[in-house]
């Protein structure tokens, strides 16, 4: 019996380690700010390991970054700039959770951790994952994420915070 739970535990390490995604690409944001209606583009580079590592390095506005290495979330966007440890405070440690399994595929987690429902919708060679709070949304959690996918890459993620600003990344 023990050696058919390692066989499954490691087939499962397989499937999750195989579902893992990295990216190096480009893309744009779009920031809306539901309350006033303003919006700012940007542009940039992002790159992500498939576990705790991401950097988006903006070309536009130039020198404006964000950043997961491990449990520190580093920030300078905005006019603001900031190094926070997701550990300590638990609204970054939600968000960049939230990040972490989007980008890695592990929406069920993200699902799970933001009291949201998930669903899958496919149509035109395109799949399109939606994460929408059940209710009250945690501290620092999102009201929804969509994300879209054409075969296994994704082109578009749009995080909605509770706070009524909405994000929408292109990603080439």
């Amino acid at each position: 019996m023990k050696h058919i739970t390692l066989i499954l535990i490691a087939m499962l390490f397989s499937v999750t380690a195989f579902a893992q995604k990295t990216y190096d690409t480009n893309f744009t944001q779009t920031k809306l700010m539901k309350v006033s209606g303003k919006t700012t583009n940007k542009v940039g580079h992002l790159t992500f390991d498939g576990n705790d590592q991401l950097s988006m390095i903006y070309s536009e506005p130039e020198g404006e970054y964000f950043k997961i290495e491990g449990n520190m979330v580093k920030i300078n966007m905005d006019g603001k700039k900031a190094d926070l440890d997701a550990e300590k405070v638990k609204m970054v440690g939600l968000q960049r959770a939230t990040l972490l399994n989007c980008l890695a595929g592990n929406w069920e987690q993200a699902a799970l951790d933001n009291n949201a429902e998930l669903t899958v919708n496919e149509e035109k060679g395109l799949k399109t994952i939606s994460i929408v709070a059940n209710g009250k949304v945690p501290k620092g959690g999102y009201k929804s994420v969509v994300l879209t996918y054409r075969g296994d890459t994704m082109i578009k993620m749009i995080l909605e915070e509770a706070i009524g600003i909405i994000n929408t990344y292109e990603i080439e």
